[in-house]
Formats: structure tokens, C-alpha cells, sequence
């Protein structure tokens, strides 16, 4: 493995897109985070706002025969509140082909959000499948495997501390 952003660097980035967020998208928003991945991003973004938020959690996953999601997810853990008229920042760990972030979308907006920015901690630009492009976004990275910060393989390595690279 080979470390590609330092704890240090993904602190410091977080930091700064809560400062983004905030200019952007004022103060009063529910946080929606996707389970699994994003928790341990989620958790420091939202210790980095300068104001009280609230957070809800989705669990979703890819269905079908592929390996690779068609844009088809099946719900594991709904939403527990009721979104209906709010704003909400849906976060997830990584955007690659844009399927699961384009559809966990249209469910919030199907649960009458009132707005919907996004944010993400990863960006894989060339591995985007539809046209889907994340409001704030912590780093864009390369089209490589990779763990830690909460990305896993094989449900290891969410606890490392830095992103790294699998070769």
C-alpha cells in the first residue's frame, strides 16, 4: 500500500469544505450520511462546522450480477426522520461512477428535500458512468483501489488513518 493523503491533509481539507458549506449553504441543514464508507468522514466534517447539525444515515447497496453497479441500489437502512421541506447535505466517502449518489438523490428529492447539495471526500472523475458531479468535493483522486478513512477491503482497513493505495 502506499499512502496517498495524509491524515493531516484530509483534516485540514475538511476543514475547509466546512467553511464552503457554510457559505454556500447556510447553517440550517440535516446531514445525510451513507453508510458504510463515509461515517468516518462524516463524523470530523460535521466536528467541523461552527454551528449545531443534525445527521441522519442511509444504508444502501448495489444489487444485480455485475460487479459493478447499474445504477440499481436497494435500500438497507432507510432514513429515520421524516425530510420532507428540509435541507439536506447527502455525504459519501468516494463518487466514482456517480450511480449510487445519482439515485440516493432522487429518493431524497422523492422525500420532498426542499434542496440537496452534495458533498464527497473523493472524486474519481474518470470512472463516471452518468453525468453526476458533487457539490463540494475533498480531493479528486485517481482511478486506483483504494482504503482507509473509512473506505475498506473486504470490511478492512476503515481505521487507517490516511488514504492509501492498494497495488
Amino acid at each position: 500500500m502506499e499512502l496517498l493523503i495524509s491524515e493531516e491533509k484530509l483534516l485540514q481539507r475538511i476543514k475547509e469544505l466546512a467553511r464552503e458549506i457554510e457559505e454556500d449553504f447556510g447553517r440550517d441543514f440535516l446531514v445525510v450520511s451513507l453508510l458504510k464508507g463515509a461515517f468516518v468522514f462524516t463524523a470530523d466534517l460535521i466536528r467541523s462546522f461552527n454551528f449545531p447539525v443534525q445527521v441522519d444515515f442511509m444504508w444502501v447497496s448495489s444489487y444485480g450480477s455485475s460487479q459493478e453497479s447499474q445504477g440499481h441500489i436497494k435500500v438497507v437502512k432507510d432514513l429515520e426522520r421524516d425530510i420532507d421541506g428540509l435541507k439536506v447535505l447527502l455525504v459519501d466517502d468516494i463518487l466514482d461512477t456517480g450511480y449510487t449518489l445519482a439515485e440516493v438523490y432522487r429518493l431524497l428529492q422523492l422525500k420532498g428535500a426542499k434542496e440537496i447539495k452534495t458533498c464527497v471526500l473523493l472524486d474519481k472523475r474518470e470512472r463516471r458512468k452518468v453525468p453526476f458531479e458533487a457539490d463540494f468535493i475533498g480531493f479528486e483522486v485517481p482511478n486506483l483501489f483504494l482504503v482507509g478513512y473509512g473506505l475498506d477491503w473486504d470490511e478492512e482497513g476503515r481505521n487507517l488513518r490516511g488514504i492509501y493505495a492498494v497495488h
